[in-house]
């Protein structure tokens, strides 16, 4: 898991760090999926990117393809959204499973190639490929940041039959990955300040 002290820290944000913008695709707008949350993830996806470009961080972008639903390759649905479309990013990962981890190529040997040690998550779907993630870079002993408010959700349906709304499943993640130490648990306010400034910014949630 990621250094306990590291995530009590103020956050840092290293002037290699990868951003990691997780299946930012069409296909998620189709009502497939059903109600999502956070409707401002994908404003907060860009400030990110934005803030890397301008910095010359890497960006490496993920996408699923699917054997059905939504995000099948060569429809629509498997398309990045216009924003994420237009980044030129370091590495492009294409994954069957949740895990980025887990795609071609592979993201865990690139990074170790360029002996990068700290990964920002973003992207969808918040509780499934974000937070899989997560506590896989956690696990590989990376320094993993997750700004919760820059993804976002879809409300799910459990095997008693109650559905949980997306919201309550977000904050379900962060309440995880934070308690549990996989990832350090912020806002896209701080990962841009720091990413900016290049100064330890503290973490604060209203």
């Amino acid at each position: 898991m990621t250094n306990t002290s590291a995530l009590d820290a103020p956050l840092t944000i290293d002037t290699d760090a990868v951003l990691v913008v997780i299946d930012v695709q069409k296909g998620f707008e189709d009502p497939y999926w059903g109600e999502r949350d956070n409707p401002d993830a994908e404003q907060r996806i860009g400030e990110l990117i934005d803030v890397w470009q301008a910095t010359g961080r890497p960006v490496v972008v993920v996408r699923h393809a699917s054997t059905g639903g939504p995000l099948v390759p060569g429809t629509p649905g498997y398309e990045l959204k216009d924003f994420v479309a237009a980044v030129e990013p370091a590495l492009h990962v294409t994954k069957t499973v949740n895990s980025a981890f887990y795609g071609t190529p592979d993201l865990h040997a690139w990074l170790q190639e360029r002996g990068a040690r700290q990964v920002v998550i973003s992207g969808i779907i918040t509780n499934v490929c974000n937070e899989t993630t997560a506590r896989m870079a956690g696990n590989l002993g990376y320094d993993t940041v997750f700004p919760l408010d820059a993804m976002h959700a879809f409300d799910m349906t459990g095997p008693d039959g109650v559905t949980l709304p997306a919201a309550e499943l977000t904050r379900a993640t962060g309440t995880v990955l934070h308690a549990m130490r996989f990832a350090k648990v912020v806002t896209t306010e701080a990962v841009v300040t720091a990413a900016k400034t290049g100064e330890p910014t503290a973490v604060a949630w209203s």
